[in-house]
């Protein structure tokens, strides 16, 4: 964690709770010594954060400071709501939902004065044409995703071939009108991109797969990127 993390994590450490905080808490949260706390701690009132404490009680930070939450500006503010907005629109049932519950407590959280920008926006994200039909639950596949789990598909190709294969699920691509699933595919021994609306059925498995999921995505950028010259963002 970069030190100006550090910094804004112990405000926000003391704003939420209701009673001091120790430096042996604030330590084991931050995962850094004691001594680096009580340098960040002088670091901060240096800087009049209103930040109270004696030795044996904790710290405590001044109910009456006011910073800005997430410390966001304008432009910062309508990128986040015009992607919630996308989200909203083209996501699975659970995304879109916590897409809009995350620009609900984004309005609720910021300044008074930086509320317009939320409201009313000077940005907006088209709303799709048709809905997305897919042939598996995404939510389940965002899961199988994080924790590293297979997935065994029957998939119909653009010549409705169909041909059954254990897949382990990288990323999911969001575009106008479908769905792809990028995954390493067991029968082809090579990364492939599934359209879940061609998935016939999928049956998500216990078994998972030998990378880990962050080094199974760094594989397919890598791939994606130099052997077949694709730009990814």
């Amino acid at each position: 964690m970069r030190r100006a993390d550090r910094l804004f994590q112990i405000i926000q450490i003391l704003r939420r709770s209701s009673r001091p905080v120790t430096s042996s808490q604030l330590a084991t949260e931050l995962e850094v010594s004691q001594r680096s706390v009580y340098r960040d701690i002088a670091d901060l009132m240096a800087q009049r954060v209103p930040i109270r404490g004696e030795p044996g009680i904790g710290y405590a930070l001044d109910r009456v400071y006011d910073m800005p939450p997430l410390m966001l500006t304008p432009d910062e503010l309508e990128a986040a709501v015009l992607g919630a907005q996308w989200v909203a629109d083209r996501g699975d049932a659970v995304l879109a939902g916590a897409a809009r519950d995350l620009i609900a407590k984004i309005a609720a959280a910021v300044p008074e004065r930086l509320r317009p920008f939320i409201a009313a926006p000077s940005v907006g994200a088209p709303t799709s044409r048709a809905a997305v039909v897919d042939g598996l639950d995404i939510t389940l596949t965002r899961a199988a995703i994080r924790d590293g789990r297979k997935i065994r598909i029957c998939y119909r190709d653009g010549e409705a071939r169909e041909t059954e294969r254990i897949i382990w699920p990288t990323m999911i691509g969001y575009v106008e009108t479908v769905r792809l699933l990028a995954a390493w595919c067991e029968l082809r021994q090579d990364f492939r991109h599934f359209r879940t609306d061609r998935i016939v059925a999928a049956e998500f498995l216990e078994e998972t797969f030998a990378s880990r999921p962050d080094q199974l995505r760094v594989r397919w950028r890598q791939v994606m990127q130099v052997d077949r010259g694709i730009r990814l963002p």
